[in-house]
């Protein structure tokens, strides 16, 4: 006899433990509150990439299963997906599968996409970032209708149209779950904060021109990074180039804790990236009071305390702007709760899901 009603989530990576926080935060968000607002749904989850091992394991109650995909390339990646669809077949047979959630539509989405039709499985796919972007070339494989797709911003919806020609129904935004930051306290010692990875994505390399153009009015800026990757060794030979050793912290990479109470003692978000879906990061430091100035705007409305802008030399000028207001505003600004994505995410799945499931 089959147990309650599941949904099966395919996703590259998930944590290995609950202890690693910062892997793909905003599906960790979506998988909790999926639990929390529908306890009554059974959530498993495969994980194609990452962890780095074979293995099944529970992750606050979740059923995970690892696939460590990414040492199983080029032929091997044929046993990979034969493994993955074996092991979907055999979670359909022992519970009661209503429907797959894919995680960017991607690889997951290809397999969860053509699983789902052969077995008459409703499947979804959440758009997340780079997955709207051209270079996707997934997407002619999986051959998504415009109902099958649930964007994580207006602005992904907009860019998956534009590249792949399909306009996602469906937006579930991304999100936070206020519940994780600490009380807010008075006073703000850190004038700006970046959290992110060392790509050449998130243009860390403007991001210390900024802070060099401030500093030249500003000689006493503090300036801290919390991230790794690729681009650090750059990063580092930029700040001693410009003799800002005084003024810029790297800390590395620290833990989701961590970082939200940094951001409760910043007083700008800096986002440098010239791509983003929906930030989590900007979410987040947006609820811990920061103003947030960045190139890039998610929804179309204007939201309180997020800047943009739209050259490095604007940025500079609203960075100065917002560190020499004495009377500047801290305070929270909450633009969605994870609890609420959760509830349109299940929506999709079964209407007859009550929205008001606590």
């Amino acid at each position: 006899m089959k147990d309650a009603e599941t949904i099966v989530i395919l996703t590259p990576a998930f944590p290995a433990s609950e202890s690693e926080t910062y892997w793909v935060p905003s599906q960790q968000l979506m998988v909790k509150a999926l639990r929390k607002k529908f306890p009554e749904i059974n959530i498993v989850v495969l994980s194609f990439l990452y962890p780095y091992r074979k293995s099944e394991y529970s992750w606050y109650g979740t059923e995970v299963i690892s696939f460590d995909g990414m040492h199983r390339r080029k032929l091997n990646r044929v046993s990979l997906f034969r493994d993955i669809w074996q092991t979907l077949k055999r979670t359909t047979k022992e519970h009661n599968v209503i429907g797959l959630l894919s995680f960017w539509c991607g690889e997951c989405a290809l397999i969860g996409k053509w699983f789902g039709k052969w077995n008459h499985v409703k499947h979804y796919s959440w758009i997340c970032g780079q997955d709207a972007r051209k270079a996707n070339n997934l997407v002619k494989l999986i051959r998504p209708a415009g109902d099958e797709l649930a964007a994580m911003s207006p602005f992904l919806a907009d860019e998956f149209q534009r590249n792949h020609g399909v306009r996602p129904k469906h937006l579930v935004e991304n999100a936070i779950d206020p519940e994780l930051f600490p009380h807010l306290t008075d006073g703000r010692t850190l004038d700006i904060l970046g959290v992110g990875s060392f790509e050449p994505l998130k243009q860390y390399d403007v991001f210390i021109e900024i802070v060099r153009s401030i500093h030249h009015q500003m000689p006493g800026i503090k300036v801290f990074h919390c991230g790794i990757g690729r681009e650090k060794e750059k990063i580092e030979s930029l700040i001693k180039k410009y003799e800002l050793e005084e003024n810029f912290r790297l800390l590395g990479g620290k833990s989701h804790e961590e970082v939200l109470s940094l951001m409760q003692q910043t007083k700008i978000f800096l986002h440098t990236s010239n791509y983003e879906g929906f930030s989590t990061v900007c979410l987040e430091a947006l609820y811990a009071g920061c103003h947030v100035v960045s190139f890039v705007k998610p929804i179309r409305e204007d939201i309180k305390h997020w800047h943009l802008v739209k050259t490095p030399e604007e940025m500079v000028r609203k960075c100065l702007l917002l560190l020499q207001n004495t009377q500047l505003d801290f305070g929270r600004v909450l633009i969605h709760s994870m609890d609420e994505s959760a509830k349109k995410m299940m929506n999709l799945f079964a209407k007859r899901v009550n929205n008001e499931s606590s």
